[in-house]
């Protein structure tokens, strides 16, 4: 009843605390005779690994995977994967003097109030250092999608830093893996980078807005009422730490939009359907189109700021608490890494599904040669 475990069949149980020796995970679900290895796993790791930049923790961690199980000669066997993180560069000193007390914002009193325990260094499982062994799991995601689905790629990317947004005029994906922000607008990284050097100088933090963009998804991923594409997605991205809010394609704007303005109109092409547009996020009652699916996710402001709080104490007190240690001013940028693999490992959970209910056929085709 832990619920440490997400998807259908290709599951995935994390495990560990930000202190404690290590973290990981069980990856269980891949099909047997896909190259896996450490090497591969590692690039992915690198992406969100904390220390890289002074806009992250400059806790240092190598975040080196080991693969103990399911992969043998550098293929995946079809038995479980596990896999494993070591925390080498832990302060817990740096907690000692919150021991007793509950940091606003943070999961220390919930934890508390549910559990009658809970682990004061770095939060132990409700640290955004969880998320590395997701990031491990979301590698092997993808090394199976390789296989499977060839053609479909993921990118994240942000979109919004506190009061900065990009311009949409100037997107483009090329720039992503170019800067510290993961920006697809060039023209904004010195902005943001100045923004929020003045934000982590005043010891404070800002939220941030992520985007996801899946490119080459089959159309028939999904299923009807509880099984839906977009289900699953959104909580795979709800359940990310920090995570407050998520939306598919438009999002709350379909708010403000007429039934006009929103409805994707369907042309035939070449290759079958095509539509003018995209408001629905690439997925219409939760199964896919065939257009990019596109969903975003909302990331709060880093609760452990160095500006004091008034809080209260285990034994009801009230006081007031400073956070030191190691903490990002902005961890939506470390989130960009980790919303992919939720992304992939929600698609690639979709398309096993999909193949063990409809086989490799797809009976839906449209064109004259299908009426």
């Amino acid at each position: 009843m832990s619920l440490n475990t997400f998807g259908h069949l290709f599951r995935v149980t994390t495990w560990g605390e930000s202190h404690g020796p290590a973290i990981g995970a069980t990856v269980d679900g891949c099909p047997p005779g896909v190259p896996v290895s450490a090497a591969a796993l590692q690039v992915w790791l690198d992406r969100r690994r904390p220390g890289t930049s002074r806009f992250m923790t400059q806790r240092r961690e190598p975040d080196a995977v080991e693969i103990l199980s399911g992969v043998f000669e550098g293929v995946s066997t079809g038995t479980p994967i596990q896999l494993l993180i070591r925390n080498t560069d832990q302060r817990s000193k740096d907690y000692g003097d919150i021991a007793g007390k509950f940091r606003p914002g943070h999961a220390d009193i919930t934890y508390w109030q549910k559990y009658g325990i809970r682990d004061y260094r770095g939060g132990g499982r409700s640290s955004a250092r969880e998320t590395a062994a997701r990031v491990a799991a979301g590698g092997v995601a993808r090394a199976v999608l390789e296989q499977l689905a060839p053609g479909l790629t993921i990118t994240g990317y942000m979109v919004r830093m506190g009061s900065k947004a990009i311009d949409r005029a100037r997107f483009d994906l090329s720039e992503v893996p170019n800067n510290p922000f993961w920006l697809p607008d060039a023209e904004a990284v010195g902005e943001w980078a100045d923004y929020l050097d003045t934000i982590r100088k005043a010891g404070s933090s800002v939220g941030a807005m992520v985007e996801l963009r899946a490119s080459g998804v089959p159309a028939g991923l999904g299923a009807p009422v509880y099984g839906k594409l977009d289900t699953d997605l959104a909580a795979a991205c709800m359940s990310i730490n920090a995570v407050k809010g998520v939306e598919i394609g438009e999002g709350m704007d379909a708010a403000m939009l007429t039934g006009e303005a929103n409805a994707d109109e369907i042309f035939m092409g070449p290759d079958g359907p095509v539509y003018s547009s995209n408001h629905a996020g690439g997925i219409l009652g939760g199964i896919s189109t065939g257009q990019d699916v596109v969903v975003r996710f909302a990331v709060k402001p880093t609760s452990s700021i160095l500006t004091p709080r008034r809080t209260i104490t285990k034994s009801g007190e009230e006081t007031t608490i400073v956070t030191r240690g190691r903490h990002d001013p902005c961890v939506g940028i470390r989130a960009v890494p980790v919303g992919e693999a939720m992304m992939a490992c929600v698609l690639l959970d979709h398309i096993l599904l999909d193949r063990a209910q409809m086989g490799e056929t797809r009976p839906g085709r449209i064109g004259p040669e299908h009426t």
